[in-house]
């Protein structure tokens, strides 16, 4: 087949303990999926779940044990980081069912969803999407994906982060407003999930703003640590 560019290759995040490589289609994001978090934002209660999306180019991945580098993005002065559990599919399908979801999770991961604070604060206040505040380069740091086969189905455990050291976020997974299987299940009805579809489950509280030099240190009990610079 000839084409008038080269296509890009496919993103491609490590498997923890093995040489393979887990393809990446499209990234979900689950909104305020923490009620505490949900509090600072300005919201209280359990809404319906809503969702946005990062585009594949924006996942960055970091190995076991490395610093990763993102660079400090453009047109902002108030990037904030998140910490979170990404959840990474090995089936897909059209309104699955909660008690069928999981059998669809191939497995787990650590992620940062990046995100310039101030232009999603301006687009909110004019009604307008978000992508310049979310889906810009680089937003999406990820760890190595840990196979569910390995670590379990995942419900419960510590989720934390660090900058430079200093405690910023901590709470539990289980304290997410929509579990894992009840945002998979949501999510299928609005769109056809597919493998290699991740989806970020959502932030606790406790996030705020990191500038240059800062090192950001998050993680998940069970999975390890992520370790991302920002330079």
């Amino acid at each position: 087949m000839d084409y008038v560019l080269p296509p890009q290759p496919p993103v491609a995040v490590p498997v923890a303990g093995s040489a393979a490589l887990f393809p990446v289609r499209r990234v979900y994001c689950v909104g305020r999926n923490y009620a505490e978090h949900a509090k600072e934002m300005g919201f209280t209660g359990r809404e319906d779940p809503f969702f946005f999306c990062k585009p594949a180019d924006a996942v960055r991945p970091v190995a076991d044990g490395e610093t990763g580098k993102m660079s400090y993005p453009p047109k902002t002065s108030n990037l904030h980081y998140e910490m979170e559990l990404v959840v990474v599919l090995g089936k897909g399908g059209r309104d699955i069912p909660v008690e069928q979801a999981n059998e669809c999770v191939w497995g787990y991961a650590l992620g940062l969803d990046m995100t310039r604070r101030d232009l999603q604060g301006e687009m909110k206040k004019q009604g307008r999407p978000w992508e310049i505040g979310k889906a810009f380069d680089e937003s999406a740091p990820i760890g190595p994906i840990h196979p569910r086969s390995v670590v379990g189905t995942l419900d419960k455990g510590a989720i934390w982060l660090d900058v430079n050291g200093q405690r910023k976020q901590s709470s539990d997974i289980s304290q997410m407003l929509w579990n894992i299987p009840e945002s998979i299940s949501y999510l299928s009805g609005l769109f056809e999930l597919q493998p290699g579809d991740i989806i970020y489950t959502g932030t606790p509280e406790g996030v705020g703003a990191v500038v240059q030099g800062d090192v950001i240190t998050g993680g998940v009990e069970g999975l390890g640590e992520l370790r991302v610079q920002i330079v």
